[in-house]
């Protein structure tokens, strides 16, 4: 068996694996966007490092672009197997893929598919439940439930043909910070050879903050200012977690009914649709809220904002009101420009509730910084930015810990999807800690025989 790393080696994002049976036939899983600074989505549209038309088929853990969004390019280049996913996964992906082609065109950036090649990409998922194993070539492959949102998963494979004592390997794909708001816990693997695992909090912990009561603080503080609160928040399972709070929070009072909240982001109030349509996949806390009020995710006051002429409309809007808009790391998308028009006040507050890629605005923001450039403008940040880790939805050092160390038997094990100081410092632990003394860094483009 190898393992080709083609992605999420050394970065957060980019997240793509070629994995080859002993029979020497191979399947992708997972093909990813490079997401974050200009030299990041350079690679983009280098030249990918493996012959598409060799790959049987490709397995998908879930629907965030840096897992799925270069899929279309495996299509183009001549891939022309079945790609697995589950079905919450199936919906999301066709909504961030169609999505992604029509930003790139509107946006006039260079050009990765357009729709129609997205649809020939979508044409070609098969669905698949968590627990229902399923043949991809010559390898047997089992979905669980990995906690990150709706429809994720991580892959227990097992060589049909193998070659040698290593024949089942893992592939945690996104682990959740379990106990998620909406999502199922993330599930456990007993036993396995081989384990290829994300890294992205692994050099930290996620602080003991209350989301909700941090939330509440800000909305508050802008009521009290008549000014505005600006979310830069991703459109798959952020978005939602942060209208289920909001419509707690005014439930109980503990905001005003009649404060305005915009949701800036057609893609995420079509994500909520499809949230709503896969009720089976989230958790007692959602369906209760379902039962109490009808949606989890609606409530007075809250407007979505369709037109982009609209979401600049928002600027002449006096008084308090809160803009949640993508995306989650101010990469692009419309909060970018809501930014260039609120940082410089001071009665401004933006509220950080992601991840933030290294060289992003988002990052930038989050570190303090006073002046920033957006669309090639100076702006002097004089806001107040407040960030929370509460609502990540990854798993931190000990949660990563703890998931690989159920699993027995592990002989290497190797860590993608995270900075090179989050793979180094989670590494010293899981020797120290577990044992495991095969712990490999891979980097871009590196085949490892198993």
């Amino acid at each position: 068996m190898k393992v080709k790393f083609l992605g999420a080696a050394g970065t957060v994002t980019g997240s793509s694996y070629i994995l080859t049976s002993g029979s020497g036939t191979s399947i992708l899983i997972d093909m990813g966007m490079f997401q974050g600074t200009q030299e990041i989505e350079k690679l983009n549209y280098l030249p990918y490092e493996y012959d598409c038309r060799m790959i049987t088929d490709a397995v998908l853990t879930h629907a965030h672009l840096d897992h799925c969004g270069r899929l279309p390019v495996a299509v183009n280049k001549g891939f022309n197997g079945k790609i697995y996913m589950t079905p919450p996964t199936r919906d999301l992906t066709e909504l961030s893929l169609l999505d992604s082609a029509q930003i790139a065109i509107n946006d006039g950036k260079k050009i990765l598919y357009d729709r129609g090649l997205a649809q020939r990409t979508i044409d070609r998922f098969k669905t698949v439940g968590y627990h229902e194993p399923f043949r991809a070539g010559d390898f047997k492959v089992t979905f669980r439930d990995a906690g990150h949102i709706v429809g994720s998963a991580s892959l227990e494979i097992e060589d049909l043909q193998p070659d040698s004592e290593i024949r089942k390997i893992v592939f945690s794909g996104d682990l959740g910070n379990t106990p998620e708001d909406l999502v199922k816990p993330t599930e456990f693997f007993s036993e396995a050879d081989a384990v290829v695992m994300e890294s992205t909090y692994g050099d930290r912990l996620h602080p003991e903050e209350d989301a909700v009561t941090m939330l509440q603080e800000e909305i508050n503080a802008i009521e009290w200012t008549d000014s505005t609160l600006l979310i830069p928040a991703f459109a798959l399972e952020r978005t939602q977690e942060i209208l289920n709070m909001i419509m707690h929070l005014k439930r109980a009072g503990r905001v005003r009914q009649e404060t305005p909240v915009y949701l800036d982001s057609p893609m995420a109030e079509k994500a909520t649709m499809i949230y709503l349509s896969h009720l089976d996949m989230l958790n007692e806390h959602i369906h209760r809220d379902l039962e109490e009020t009808g949606s989890p995710f609606g409530f007075p006051g809250l407007e979505v904002v369709h037109k982009r002429g609209h979401s600049m409309a928002l600027h002449k809007h006096s008084g308090a009101k809160v803009i949640i808009a993508g995306s989650g790391m101010m990469t692009g998308g419309r909060i970018v420009s809501h930014a260039a028009f609120y940082l410089r006040d001071p009665n401004t507050r933006l509220m950080i509730v992601g991840y933030q890629g290294e060289g992003t605005l988002g990052r930038q923001l989050m570190e303090g910084a006073k002046e920033v450039v957006i669309e090639n403008e100076v702006v002097s940040v004089r806001a107040t930015i407040t960030v929370t880790h509460a609502l990540s939805s990854h798993a931190d050092q000990d949660a990563l810990l703890d998931w690989v160390g159920h699993i027995r038997g592990v002989r290497k094990l190797f860590l993608t999807h995270g900075e090179d100081s989050s793979r180094t410092a989670l590494q010293q632990r899981i020797i120290k800690d577990l044992g495991i003394s095969d712990v490999t860094l891979p980097v871009l483009n590196q085949e490892v025989t198993l």
